[in-house]
């Protein structure tokens, strides 16, 4: 199975924006919905998690509020900024990009 730290650089910044931009969530929701969504191939550690949506908010690429959570705890919850829109549509394209690549190599078969 894949993890992040075997991701091309800056994949988990771009997952994390994805996530993000459909609505704001806490860490643990991030982490479960990118878990869902990749059919439970990605998952990503509290380690990783955590100081990469920093990261991101040193940026400016997302905020974090406090808010009580769905069982009622205090957690933090991180949404999207504009200039964190505008960063995941250009990192979208060159994934696009890249991905497209990457695949037309993996597809080459023996001369």
């Amino acid at each position: 199975m894949s993890k992040p730290n075997d991701l091309v650089q800056g994949t988990l910044n771009l997952l994390l924006l994805k996530i993000l931009a459909l609505e704001p969530l806490n860490g643990w929701s991030i982490s479960r919905r990118l878990k869902l969504v990749s059919g439970e191939v990605l998952q990503v550690s509290d380690g990783s998690l955590y100081p990469a949506l920093h990261k991101l908010e040193q940026q400016g690429w997302i905020t974090a509020k406090w808010k009580p959570s769905e069982n009622n705890r205090r957690a933090k919850y991180y949404s999207l900024t504009r200039l964190g829109r505008k960063h995941l549509e250009k990192e979208a394209a060159n994934w696009g990009r890249l991905s497209v690549a990457i695949s037309n190599v993996v597809a080459l078969e023996k001369a």
